[in-house]
């Protein structure tokens, strides 16, 4: 059934990705939520009608959770779909070809099935529980990478600059203490890049469950590790998030205690 669940999350997301691709090439609007920095466009807002329009055709019953538009099915079900249908929207409103379509299944409050898609560069990151993961159906692996100071490692900075916690003190530590640190713009790509070991690790602070449902699979069933800023296991519920290799999580979790 996993597979099923995997297969039908694999078409949602080629749908979202070719609308993604449409609007790129020939143009979109781009509006506010709350404040000028957090952009959504009509392509976001296409891709997510689109992308629920499949999977409530295979699974009428089951919940929906959408950046957009919330809670679409309030149904008694123990399966949440959680979607992003547009993640790294600012970079695709500037051109900027860094953004993916990311959805994850969640059981029990569990989180068993993640697909992340890349329509600029045509990867599709996938995995289910207990099968591994996989890009492009090949099977993906974190890095060996033993050390912070030889690590390659990604961050995000929030849209919300209300709040005095941020992650500019955490940037600042990473940059000192490892061999490169980057900031992309796009959560689930960066836990994808973590799985198939392009990154060694991630962080973030102030994120929602549509930018983690999908990748936190990937990242585990790829031999990663997730867990909160002390350790503790990690919910996408939960607002702050360290995702690594695992060889260096113990060197991430000592950095970000450092005051």
């Amino acid at each position: 059934m996993l597979q099923q669940y995997r297969n039908v999350a694999s078409q949602a997301a080629r749908v979202g990705a070719k609308i993604l691709q449409r609007y790129a090439q020939s143009g979109f609007h781009v509006h506010h939520k709350n404040s000028i920095h957090n952009l959504v466009t009509d392509a976001d807002r296409e891709s997510e009608q689109a992308i629920v329009q499949v999977i409530q055709q295979a699974f009428p019953t089951h919940q929906i959770l959408a950046e957009e538009a919330g809670l679409y099915a309030a149904h008694d079900s123990p399966y949440k779909w959680v979607i992003d249908p547009l993640d790294g929207t600012t970079n695709f409103a500037h051109g900027f070809p860094f953004y993916n379509v990311s959805i994850g299944l969640e059981w029990q409050k569990t989180c068993i099935v993640g697909v992340v898609i890349d329509p600029f560069r045509n990867e599709l990151f996938s995995a289910e529980v207990g099968c591994g993961a996989k890009l492009n159906g090949t099977p993906i692996h974190v890095s060996h990478v033993e050390k912070l100071n030889t690590a390659l490692v990604v961050t995000g900075f929030s849209y919300d600059f209300r709040e005095t916690r941020d992650n500019l003190d955490e940037f600042c530590r990473f940059a000192l203490k490892t061999q490169g640190l980057r900031r992309t713009g796009a959560a689930a790509l960066d836990l994808c890049y973590v799985a198939c070991g392009r990154f060694d690790g991630f962080w973030e602070l102030k994120l929602n469950p549509w930018d983690t449902a999908a990748g936190m699979v990937i990242v585990q069933e790829a031999g990663g590790r997730i867990t909160n800023y002390d350790g503790s296991p990690f919910s996408i519920y939960d607002k702050e998030v360290v995702a690594s290799n695992g060889t260096i999580h113990q060197e991430m979790l000592e950095t970000l205690k450092e005051s």
